[in-house]
């Protein structure tokens, strides 16, 4: 990938992070996880501004990783859940954590634990071949595009 002619790629990361890559929008997916549904609630506990949160919770609407759910008619008010687009972020969450965990903090706040009682860990394998996915294991490669 090195190789190719200097130009920006075209990339599913940058994309993402277009939805995804800014702190309150990944804060604000967090307490939906957690079982936090209620604006108030959410911006509680991230921090963030209700102005701030307001924009992101409807970035995050409009690209369908949150819905909203009325949940009062007078006044009308809702809660925030995940579809399954933002239920798929759920991993990259936890990567996020677990880096987190490693570089970023002395003590961890939280472990996620999974229903047979264990810490959940990102699984890091090769899905066909069963071998540890690293830096030196994986490589990327263009893919080819189909010819109109």
């Amino acid at each position: 990938m090195a190789d190719q002619p200097l130009a920006v790629r075209p990339c599913s990361v940058a994309a993402a992070l277009e939805i995804l890559g800014e702190r309150w929008a990944l804060l604000a997916i967090r307490e939906m996880n957690y079982g936090v549904h209620r604006f108030a609630r959410i911006a509680a506990y991230t921090g963030a501004s209700r102005d701030i949160l307001a924009d992101r919770l409807r970035k995050l609407e409009s690209a369908g990783v949150v819905e909203r759910r009325q949940y009062s008619e007078h006044p009308p008010r809702y809660e925030y859940h995940l579809t399954d687009a933002g239920r798929d972020v759920l991993p990259v969450m936890q990567a996020l954590r677990e880096w987190g965990d490693r570089w970023a903090v002395d003590e961890p706040a939280v472990e996620l634990r999974h229903d047979c009682g264990q810490p959940l860990r990102v699984d890091r394998t090769c899905h066909h071949c069963g071998g540890l996915a690293t830096g030196e294991s994986v490589h990327a490669v263009p893919r080819r595009r189909a010819r109109p």
